[in-house]
């Protein structure tokens, strides 16, 4: 095991706003408006599930179609930035638009377990241990878990302007970490592109 304290709550900030909870509350709130029981528990069990095996096999599932994890996860920090500059920005960029549903579809998928975790989990693989990332996954669900326990509760105490903080604040961290997730890619792809640059770069 390498448990590493930084690396946990790094990658648990970037999956807390990729999946954003805290600002889907409206969206939960709606589907309870609408008579849909949200059993919590499954909701997020499911969720937790769905990412586990993701950050396993995902890789694999790339390898299939000849795409190594550092060009997913170039990819990935570009879909990062976009959701990031939606948070800050308060525009509508990537179309939400699954099946309706309640606890299984769309709250633990696409909800909480959607392109944009999907993505996510597979982008830190190219920078933290598996194991960190495995932890940020199942704190970011046990919240996930309170939170749909408590969604009148949370939106109570925090207001309207509370969460549009929240989504702004974690909307620049997003942009953030995006950047620094494409660069170091970047910069593996065209070492393993030109390693004479490489060679270069540590002799100079």
């Amino acid at each position: 095991m390498n448990l590493n304290f930084l690396e946990i709550v790094s990658a648990s900030m970037v999956l807390f706003a990729v999946i954003d909870i805290i600002g889907s509350i409206p969206i939960i709130l709606d589907l309870k408006k609408k008579g849909g029981r949200i059993d919590a528990l499954k909701a997020s069990l499911v969720a937790l599930a769905v990412l586990i095996i993701f950050t396993f096999l995902g890789e694999k599932l790339l390898g299939i179609f000849g795409v190594d994890i550092s060009s997913f996860a170039i990819a990935g920090s570009i879909i990062l930035f976009i959701m990031g500059a939606e948070m800050v920005m308060g525009i509508e960029i990537i179309k939400y638009d699954g099946p309706s549903g309640v606890s299984i579809v769309p709250i633990a998928f696409p909800l909480v377990a959607g392109a944009g975790s999907f993505t996510t989990v597979l982008a830190l693989r190219a920078e933290y241990a598996v194991e960190n990332i495995i932890a940020a996954i199942i704190l970011n669900l046990a919240f996930v878990y309170l939170v749909l326990k408590s969604t009148n509760l949370v939106e109570r105490v925090l207001g309207d302007g509370g969460i549009h903080i929240l989504r702004k604040v974690f909307g620049i961290i997003l942009l953030a970490i995006s950047v620094k997730l494409f660069m170091s890619n970047v910069a593996t792809q065209i070492h393993t592109l030109f390693p004479f640059l490489k060679e270069a770069i540590q002799h100079s």
